[in-house]
């Protein structure tokens, strides 16, 4: 099962996502959508790391999201 959170951001939309691997732990996955012409939206290669639950991945997503968006948005 995958948890999905939706955050804005500036003029962006952060689309996180936390999905169950086997182990019982948590892999986070990162879309960036800029919420203006052209809306195009972009997979975010995160960082790997395994987490102990849901909201913490998805926390680790949004964070790198931030990042995302000061560095390149």
């Amino acid at each position: 099962m995958t948890a999905i959170k939706t955050f804005r951001h500036q003029d962006y939309e952060l689309i996180c996502s936390a999905k169950a691997i086997d182990s019982g732990k948590f892999v986070p996955t990162l879309i960036v959508s800029k919420q203006a012409w052209p809306t195009r939206p972009r997979v975010i290669a995160m960082q790997r790391a395994d987490y102990e639950s849901e909201e913490v991945a998805i926390d680790a997503a949004y964070t790198q999201g931030i990042e995302w968006v000061q560095n390149f948005g």
